[in-house]
C-alpha cells in the first residue's frame, strides 16, 4: 500500500466499502481499481448486467473484493435497494462515487430542447444523486471521514448552446455538491466534485485511471469542494 494509504488507515481503520453509482468501463471501473488497490471492498451499480459482470470479473482477477447490483438510478427505489444489497454485502459504505452517464439523445441546441429533455436530465443527474446521497449518508455520519464524489462534464464549467441539456443539468449538480460540502464538512463528511473538460477515455485528452487517481487524492487529502481538470 502507498504512504497515504498508511495515513488513510491509521486515521480511520479498516477501509469500509466504496460503490460506484451509474459504474462504466472507463472511469468508473477506473475508480473501483484505484479504491479497490488501497482496500476498500468495491461495489458497483448501473442497470446493464453484463457490463456489471465484465466489469467484477476485471476487479476479481486483481485480487479486489467486488459486488454489483443491478438498477436504474433515476429509480429512487430501485436505487436504494441496490445500495442496501451492497451494504449487506460488503459492510458500512465509506466512499461513493456519483457517475452516471447521460443519455446522447438528450444532447441539443438550446433551442430544440424542450422541457422533457430538461426534466429527464435533472432526474439523472440532480434528483439520482440526491436519492443516493439519502441511502448513504447515515453510514457515513457514523464513520465520519468518509467521502461523497461526483463527477460532471465541462459544461458544467463553460455552458454551450449546443449542449444546453448537459449545462443545465451539470450546473444544478455543481450547486447541490457545493451546498452538500458546506452542510456536511462539520460533520466528518466531505462531498466534492470533479469537472472533466474535454475527451476521457484511454487516449483521449484524460486518461481515466488519472481522474481516478484525482479521485482517490481528494478522498485523502480533503482540500477542495472544486477540482477543475482542462
Amino acid at each position: 500500500m502507498s504512504e497515504h494509504s498508511g495515513l488513510l488507515a491509521t486515521k480511520r481503520g479498516e477501509a469500509n466499502a466504496f460503490v460506484v453509482i451509474g459504474a462504466g468501463p472507463g472511469l468508473g471501473a477506473a475508480a473501483a481499481r484505484r479504491f479497490g488497490r488501497e482496500g476498500h471492498p468495491v461495489g458497483l451499480i448501473t442497470r446493464n448486467t453484463e457490463r456489471l459482470a465484465a466489469m467484477a470479473t476485471d476487479l476479481n482477477s486483481e485480487g479486489i473484493t467486488t459486488a454489483t447490483a443491478a438498477a436504474d438510478v433515476t429509480d429512487a427505489q430501485a436505487l436504494t435497494a441496490a445500495l442496501d444489497a451492497l451494504r449487506t454485502r460488503l459492510g458500512p459504505i465509506q466512499a461513493a462515487l456519483f457517475s452516471p452517464r447521460p443519455s446522447l439523445s438528450w444532447i441539443k441546441p438550446v433551442l430544440d430542447t424542450g422541457p422533457s429533455d430538461i426534466a429527464n436530465a435533472l432526474a439523472l443527474n440532480v434528483v439520482a444523486a440526491a436519492a443516493a446521497v439519502r441511502a448513504v449518508l447515515p453510514d457515513m455520519l457514523d464513520q465520519r471521514n468518509s467521502t461523497l464524489l461526483f463527477t460532471t462534464g465541462g459544461a458544467a464549467v463553460e455552458p454551450h448552446r449546443d449542449r444546453a441539456v448537459s449545462a443545465i443539468a451539470y450546473a444544478a449538480e455543481s450547486a447541490y455538491v457545493r451546498m452538500l460540502h458546506d452542510a456536511l464538512v462539520d460533520q466528518g463528511v466531505y462531498a466534492a466534485q470533479v469537472t472533466v473538460v474535454g475527451p476521457i477515455g484511454p487516449g483521449a485528452r484524460h486518461e481515466p485511471d488519472e481522474v481516478a487517481q484525482h479521485l482517490w487524492r481528494l478522498h485523502i487529502e480533503r482540500d477542495q469542494p472544486l477540482l477543475v481538470l482542462r
